[in-house]
């Protein structure tokens, strides 16, 4: 089926997300505003309309890409040289992506999450029917507490998330400028609130250096820590490595220093983490992800399927699809995308759904395509910027 149209879209958020991390504020900004806002992908095809969405976390964060790159980079560079080529040339368009454009991650998960809907559509299957088949037919979510000035505000959260969502997987945000014995206090009173019945990692989004890191891991593990992930700079593999042999057998996750194949393979042949954070943004999308999947069940690292998808039916439909076609054996410790299924509010395309979270849990969709029908009128309601791309 051949790509005949494509129409880009930057669409706004009534609602507002807020949270810290070590590098920074991250935010989805203010209504009205195209900074922080989604990317919103339709792509045509002989009757079929395929959707993907992606919100860049940047500016503030490790991927340097903004909702001006990314439509620029959709409505420029990779959209015109995707019409009239079928939908299932996934390899050919990777091809094309590295060849006219290198990076551009968030743009190329936009186009590769379109795709894979409307060949789910055309084929009348959902995604995770196209990618390896339903491993897991209910998937369980992890919920990233934001850092916060007062240990209290940060307690609360994590509170709230077992108590109204049901959730058994919870991961503090660390790298407090106040430093690492800050961290170790937030850690504690959170495992203390939520006892030891739940998982409870650690994620200081690089904000550690080595030494620190060893000192927080020791004080941490007395409350036992399940997790950590991604403590120091996500280009020091040798210091992953030597962190993951003093941590002597609690799971450290590779995030920031995993985005490509070839990052994958160099932290599987340093032998450097024991879990690769899969977020499709970064990754570019299903396709690519897949790959990285082979390459850590060859290695026998695991995987994390990670993103907040805040807001967004369809991001966080991609990341289930994902998570539901790989073994649980392959796993650890659950979805991070769990802002995307109704935790924090609607999505403000899709008013009505059932893609939720249920006590700690969601099924990814089982319709064709990603599974997430896109309200209409909203679209048009919410809609700041669009273009069409034709041949």
């Amino acid at each position: 089926m051949k790509i005949e149209r494509i129409e880009v879209f930057v669409t706004d958020l009534p609602n507002r997300l807020q949270r810290q991390m070590s590098s920074g504020a991250w935010d989805t900004g203010p209504a009205g505003s195209l900074l922080g806002k989604p990317v919103l992908v339709k792509i045509y095809a002989e009757g079929v309309v395929g959707c993907g969405q992606i919100r860049s976390i940047s500016p503030g964060h490790f991927i340097p890409e903004t909702v001006y790159s990314v439509f620029a980079a959709i409505t420029e560079i990779y959209g015109p040289r995707l019409i009239g080529r079928d939908l299932s040339d996934l390899d050919w368009m990777w091809t094309m992506f590295d060849r006219v454009l290198p990076g551009n991650f968030n743009a190329r998960a936009a186009l590769d999450h379109a795709v894979h809907d409307a060949l789910g559509k055309a084929l009348g299957v959902p995604v995770y029917k196209l990618i390896g088949g339903l491993c897991q037919p209910r998937i369980p979510l992890e919920w990233s507490v934001s850092m916060a000035v007062e240990t209290d505000t940060m307690v609360r959260e994590a509170a709230r998330a077992v108590e109204k969502f049901g959730v058994r997987v919870l991961c503090i945000k660390a790298g407090d400028g106040r430093g690492w014995r800050r961290d170790v206090e937030n850690f504690a009173a959170v495992r203390g609130a939520v006892g030891k019945d739940v998982q409870l990692g650690v994620d200081p989004n690089c904000g550690w250096r080595l030494a620190d890191a060893k000192r927080a891991i020791r004080a941490m593990a007395e409350h036992t820590l399940d997790y950590v992930e991604q403590p120091i700079a996500r280009d020091d593999v040798a210091g992953l490595a030597a962190l993951r042999e003093f941590m002597d057998g609690i799971p450290l996750m590779a995030d920031e220093s995993l985005v490509t194949l070839e990052d994958a393979y160099e932290l599987a042949r340093a032998r450097a983490v024991d879990v690769f954070c899969i977020k499709l943004y970064k990754t570019g999308g299903l396709r690519r992800a897949k790959k990285i999947a082979a390459i850590a069940e060859v290695s026998g690292t695991l995987l994390n399927v990670g993103g907040l998808a805040a807001f967004s039916q369809l991001e966080a439909a991609a990341a289930a699809h994902f998570y539901a076609s790989t073994p649980p054996e392959h796993m650890m410790p659950a979805g991070e995308f769990l802002f995307g299924v109704g935790a924090i509010g609607p999505d403000p395309l899709v008013p009505e759904t059932d893609f939720v979270v249920s006590d700690g849990h969601v099924a990814p969709p089982g319709r064709p395509g990603l599974g997430i029908t896109i309200d209409e009128d909203a679209l048009a309601r919410h809609t700041l910027r669009k273009e069409q791309i034709k041949g």
